[in-house]
C-alpha cells in the first residue's frame, strides 16, 4: 500500500454536487481531493445534460431548416452533417472541461484522475489513471458515485453492444433505422433528435404509454407529436430476445397483444432506467450500508450509516437530476458546518427537452389521487396562448392543480414551447404559497408564453360549496 495521504475532506467522485462542495470546501482553507476515475466534471458536463442539449439544439435547427419555407425563407436541400453536430458538441465539452481544471486550480481543491476504492472506513485507495497508486483517507468523507444506463436482462442484449446515451453522442453518422429501448425522458430526447437529423426511429416500450408515471393525458400529447414526426411507436410490447450488432444490423423480437413481432433497424439505444455505481468499490468495509435497490442509505440530512461520511445525489436516492444535486451540496454543506438541513419536502422541478419541452413541478393528477388529495383541475390548449400564435408553436398544454378547500397551487405541467421557464414562475408562486388568483390576475407582459398562465387560472374552477 503506498504511503498515507491526510485530507480534511475527501470526495468519491466529481459529480455536480462534489464539486461545488470541493470548490465551496478549498476556498474556506481545507484540503480537499476530489478522486474522479473517468469524467472532469463528472457526467453532466460530459456525457450527458450539456451534451444531449446541445445535439437536442442542433436537431432543432435542423427541424427548423426543413420547414424553413413554412416561415418564408427558401432554402434548397437541407442534410446533416452528424461528425459536424458531434464536433459542435465536443467543443463545448472542451471549454467545460478547461473551465472545470481552472477552478480546482483557483480553489485549492486536488482532482486525482483514477479509481478509487475504500478499504477501511473513511480509506481509499486509487488506482491512477497514468499508473501507480495512492491511499488517502479523509476526516470527512462524501460518496458522490453518480449511476449508470441499465441493460435488462434480455436474451442476447448485451451481445449486441447495444449504444446507451453515452454512445449515441458519439454517432458521426448518421443511423439509417435506430430502434430505442425505453419510452422514459431520455429515450425520447434522442429519438426526437436522430429523427430530426433523418434518421427512420422506433421507439418500444413495455409500457401502454409512453412516460409512464406522466398523466394519461400528457402522454397522449407527447405520442401524438412524435407520431407526427415520423417516429413509430410499439407499446404495450415486451421486448422478449435481441440478435444482431448495433452498427451493423440489429433484431428485435417484441410481443405485443399475443402477437409476436420482429423489428429489424440499424442501430439500437437502450434507455431502461439508471443503476446507482455503489457494487465493486468496498462500500461494506467504509461501514457505508446500502438499501434494498443498491442505493446508499442516507437520513434526510444526506449522512450514511458511517460516522462523518455524506453522500450527495444520484448514488443517495435523490431525484436524478443535476439540479437536486446542487441542492445537495446545500444541504451537506450547511450541515458540515452545524446546520439542521433536510432533504425533506423539497420541491423538485423537472423538464424534458423534446421540443416542445415537457416541464413538471409539484402534483400530477395521478399523484392527487393516489394520494387522495382533492384538487381542482384546469387546462389551456397552447394554441390559446397568442406568444404561440405568432411563433406556430402551438403544440401542447398547461395544467395546473389548486386545492379543492383552498387556494394554494398544488402541481404544474406544461407541454408546450419555453416551458421550463413558465415553470418557475408556478414554481416561485408555490414556494411562496401564494394564492393563484394572485398570479391569475397579475400583469404579466405580453407577447410572452408566461402570459398564458392569467387564462390558464382563470379556468380553475370555483371551489365546491
Amino acid at each position: 500500500m503506498s504511503k498515507l495521504e491526510q485530507f480534511d475532506t475527501l470526495i468519491l467522485g466529481s459529480g455536480q454536487g462534489g464539486k461545488l462542495l470541493a470548490w465551496h470546501l478549498g476556498r474556506s482553507g481545507q484540503k480537499v481531493a476530489v478522486v474522479e476515475r473517468q469524467w472532469v466534471g463528472g457526467s453532466c458536463p460530459a456525457v450527458a445534460c450539456l451534451p444531449s442539449k446541445n445535439e437536442i439544439w442542433s436537431a432543432r435547427v435542423a427541424h427548423l431548416a426543413h420547414h424553413a419555407a413554412d416561415f418564408g425563407t427558401i432554402t434548397g436541400a437541407v442534410k446533416t452533417d452528424l461528425a459536424k453536430v458531434r464536433q459542435r458538441k465536443q467543443d463545448m465539452v472542451e471549454r467545460e472541461i478547461a473551465a472545470h481544471l481552472h477552478l480546482y486550480r483557483s480553489t485549492g481543491g486536488e482532482l486525482i484522475m483514477g479509481t478509487g476504492q475504500f478499504i477501511a472506513p473513511k480509506t481509499i485507495e486509487v488506482a491512477l489513471n497514468d499508473g501507480g497508486t495512492r491511499t488517502l483517507t479523509g476526516g470527512q468523507v462524501v460518496v458522490n458515485l453518480g449511476s449508470h444506463a441499465a441493460i435488462p436482462d434480455i436474451a442476447g442484449l448485451k451481445d449486441a453492444q447495444p449504444l446507451t446515451h453515452i454512445e449515441a453522442l458519439e454517432l458521426d453518422a448518421l443511423p439509417e433505422h435506430l430502434i430505442v429501448l425505453g419510452g422514459g425522458y431520455i429515450g425520447i430526447e434522442m429519438a426526437q433528435a436522430l429523427r430530426r437529423f433523418g434518421s427512420r426511429v422506433t421507439i418500444i416500450d413495455h409500457n401502454p404509454h409512453l412516460m409512464h408515471r406522466e398523466d394519461p393525458d400528457i402522454a397522449d400529447e407527447v405520442q401524438n407529436m412524435l407520431r407526427g414526426e415520423g417516429i413509430e411507436l410499439l407499446l404495450g410490447a415486451q421486448t422478449t430476445k435481441v440478435a444482431g450488432q448495433s452498427g451493423k444490423d440489429v433484431r428485435v423480437t417484441v410481443r405485443v397483444a399475443g402477437t409476436e413481432k420482429t423489428v429489424e433497424g440499424s442501430h439500437l439505444l437502450v434507455a431502461t432506467g439508471r443503476i446507482p455505481n455503489t457494487a465493486g468499490i468496498g462500500l461494506d468495509k467504509a461501514g457505508i450500508e446500502l438499501d434494498e435497490r443498491g442505493y446508499v442509505r442516507v437520513n434526510d440530512r444526506l449522512q450514511t450509516s458511517a460516522p462523518d461520511v455524506w453522500a450527495i445525489g444520484e448514488c443517495a436516492g435523490s431525484p436524478q437530476f443535476t439540479h437536486v444535486s446542487v441542492d445537495d451540496f446545500r444541504i451537506v454543506r450547511d450541515n458540515m458546518a452545524g446546520g439542521k438541513r433536510s432533504t425533506q419536502d423539497r420541491l423538485v422541478p423537472y423538464c424534458m427537452f423534446t421540443d416542445p419541452p415537457l416541464a413538471h413541478v409539484g402534483l400530477n393528477e395521478s399523484e392527487a389521487k393516489r394520494r387522495q388529495i382533492p384538487v381542482r383541475v384546469a387546462k389551456l390548449p397552447m394554441k390559446n396562448v397568442l406568444r404561440g400564435e405568432a411563433t406556430d408553436e402551438t403544440l401542447g398544454f398547461m395544467k395546473v392543480l389548486v386545492g379543492a378547500h383552498d387556494d394554494r397551487i398544488v402541481g404544474f405541467t406544461m407541454l408546450g414551447a419555453e416551458s421550463g421557464e413558465v415553470m418557475v414562475a408556478m414554481q416561485t408562486a408555490m414556494l411562496a404559497d401564494l394564492p393563484y388568483p394572485k398570479l391569475r390576475d397579475a400583469v404579466i407582459a405580453h407577447l410572452t408564453y408566461a402570459e398564458g398562465l392569467g387564462p390558464l387560472l382563470g379556468n380553475v374552477p370555483a371551489r365546491a360549496s
